[in-house]
């Protein structure tokens, strides 16, 4: 699945398009390497979000089968990294 749609998917980022612009302004990093949106996410990655004031950590647990997955699902698919 492609970053862009698993930050979305996932409940990380609210809207794709929001993922998108952060991905392309390089504030994303997969494994400590900046990346495009399409790049694909893999079990065991560390994805770091930059926001202006703080940065977090999350590593992925599964992939979703679905396009949306409830919101008390999160922690089955990432797990915040602090």
């Amino acid at each position: 699945m492609r970053i862009d749609k698993f930050l979305n998917t996932t409940n990380i980022l609210k809207r794709r398009t929001i993922a998108q612009d952060m991905l392309n302004n390089q504030l994303i990093s997969i494994n400590g390497v900046e990346v495009k949106p399409s790049r694909i996410v893999r079990i065991g990655d560390i994805i770091e979000i930059r926001f202006l004031e703080y940065s977090k950590k999350y590593e992925v647990l599964m992939i979703p089968e679905t396009k949306t997955i409830p919101k008390n699902k999160k922690q089955e698919y990432v797990r915040e990294i602090f």
